[in-house]
């Protein structure tokens, strides 16, 4: 008879879902068990390189859809180990939005006001500070610059970064080899593991079945540490809480696998996804205007090539963040930088005579590289993505040994989202083309269709059953004891970089978690300051879940 492992509460994936749970029910005296799929890698073992089986193509997940591209985190820590560190809060218009469905999205019981004190819960944990304009490298000053000239404004972007720690080398999106991007590695995970926690990497859960007691099976796969092809080992864990959190590409795949086990999925697993209304679009300057219009200059005399300095987005121009705007007409731009690899492949030539992103036009546009500047937009969309059918494990049909696969993924952007592109496309070339700074063109979506780095809403909270997957406690529908904490919970696009408001809300689902935990027999109180100890966010939010943990 074959024994399997049981813990309290199995949590999938160790993003700032996963592990803010994690933390927390550890601290609250659960019994808690994490399983992430990809490696787990801190500080100096972050390569600033693209070297295959180096961190760059181990610790993401690059899956090519039908119409849309998905680029997030594989590995322990999970996005908050390649992003760039952007936290702003949404804006308050974003939770009265309507989208496809024509009435509200998000569930009553969450505004603005009503999240805010879970975003500062957030901001104090990791913690989150506003940059300012010594902050700002070369490539964020052209921005601003740029934009002050159209009459535009730009704002230094708040970001989790040890300003103190970072050395402007701009490879943070590959992991960063100097801790000064505050990923979870540096808070939450270290924390859920001092209260006992287990973090389990390159185990890739496949599906969920019933338990005779009214708890769930966790069914995984161990991979191999090289080629994620190959499996290394396979298990179960018995658990009374399931929180899944492995990602807006990766959560519904689950779910849906796991259907002929647990029985119906609610109708919007895998339904609604959102790809944040995201676009790029690659700026070559004209060094000589750079100079004259603009009046930039460095030390060495030269006016910018300096593409390569910095960190990240920051600085953004949220002039088009108005809430008094139509829906679809609201985004923002953010100065991005695109290490030379994904970003050289997909940058289109502007006004070539032949292909805009293969031959002699485009060898010259990598030639001067240093001169580019690229801008990312995030806009409003229809939530036009569909998972189709299940590949045979994980969440993909993996085409390499690391990084690279083909999902069930199908995205046909409607005119709402094209209409919003095509609006922040050309505010992209009203404010660098102008006076002949710079020539402009998107990137292209011939290669790999759209494209998103910040993946959202395939299993979104909401009031209707018919348009959300989870309550607005972040329990799936009819599937009492799982919780869904990642990006995929939140209703749709939000504007701005989601990972703040992906954490706020992981931390606004804790309670009920808890309270989930305490009625299936699971000895854990909520209540635990933020990992360093800090208490005033923790103050600040016991009122509002006072009643609802057993406290």
């Amino acid at each position: 008879m074959t024994v399997t492992e049981k813990t309290d509460v199995l949590v999938i994936g160790s993003g700032f879902g996963g592990a803010i749970a994690a933390y927390h029910l550890a601290a609250g005296g659960a019994r808690v068990v994490v399983l992430e799929r990809g490696p787990w890698l801190q500080g100096e073992e972050f390569d600033q390189d693209f070297k295959f089986g180096s961190s760059s193509t181990r610790v993401f997940d690059f899956v090519i859809g039908d119409g849309m591209s998905v680029l997030s985190g594989n590995c322990v820590g999970g996005g908050s180990v390649v992003y760039f560190a952007a936290m702003p809060r949404a804006p308050r218009f974003v939770f009265d939005r309507q989208g496809s469905i024509g009435r509200r999205m998000w569930p009553t019981t969450i505004s603005r006001d009503t999240l805010d004190p879970w975003y500062d819960r957030v901001a104090e944990a990791l913690p989150v500070s506003q940059q300012d304009w010594n902050d700002v490298p070369f490539s964020g000053g052209l921005f601003g610059a740029a934009c002050a000239h159209a009459g535009r404004t730009a704002n230094p972007v708040p970001v989790a970064i040890d300003r103190d720690r970072c050395t402007n080398c701009n490879w943070m999106m590959s992991g960063c080899r100097f801790d000064a991007k505050r990923s979870l590695l540096l808070n939450y995970l270290p924390a859920a593991l001092a209260h006992g926690a287990q973090i389990r990497p390159m185990h890739e859960v496949q599906y969920l079945a019933r338990t005779e007691d009214g708890g769930y099976r966790v069914h995984y796969r161990v991979l191999d540490d090289v080629d994620y092809r190959v499996e290394a080992g396979a298990g179960a864990i018995d658990a009374r809480i399931v929180v899944l959190a492995a990602g807006a590409g990766a959560t519904p795949v689950i779910l849906q696998r796991s259907e002929p086990h647990l029985g119906p999925m609610p109708s919007a697993v895998g339904r609604y996804f959102s790809g944040n209304g995201e676009r790029l679009n690659t700026a070559v300057f004209d060094e000589d205007r750079v100079r004259d219009v603009l009046g930039l200059s460095r030390s060495d005399g030269v006016p910018y090539e300096g593409y390569q300095i910095g960190k990240g987005p920051c600085v953004a121009s949220w002039d088009r963040l108005d809430g008094s705007l139509p829906e679809y007409q609201r985004f923002s731009l953010e100065q991005l930088y695109f290490p030379p690899g994904f970003g050289t492949i997909l940058a289109q030539v502007p006004d070539a005579t032949g292909p805009t992103w293969f031959g002699a036009e485009k060898k010259e546009l990598l030639r001067r590289w240093r001169s580019w500047l690229t801008i990312f937009t995030m806009s409003e969309d229809d939530n036009e993505g569909v998972f189709g059918p299940t590949p045979e494990s994980g969440n993909s049909q993996r085409l390499s040994q690391q990084m690279l696969g083909r999902g069930s993924l199908r995205y046909r952007p409607t005119a709402n989202t094209l209409r919003g592109w095509a609006e922040s496309d050309a505010a992209v070339r009203d404010i660098l083309e102008r006076d002949g700074l710079a020539r402009v063109m998107p990137w292209t979506n011939e290669v790999v269709g759209a494209y998103t780095v910040h993946p959202l809403a395939s299993c979104r909270i909401g009031d209707d059953p018919a348009t959300s997957a989870l309550d607005d406690r972040h329990e799936l529908r009819d599937h009492p004891g799982i919780f869904v904490t990642d990006g995929s919970a939140v209703p749709g696009a939000l504007t701005v970089n989601p990972a703040m408001t992906i954490a706020a809300l992981a931390e606004r689902a804790v309670p009920g978690i808890v309270r989930a935990a305490q009625q299936r027999g699971v000895q854990v109180r909520y209540g635990a300051p933020s990992p360093d100890g800090a208490t005033a966010g923790r103050r600040a939010v016991l009122p509002l879940v006072t009643g609802r943990t057993g406290n």
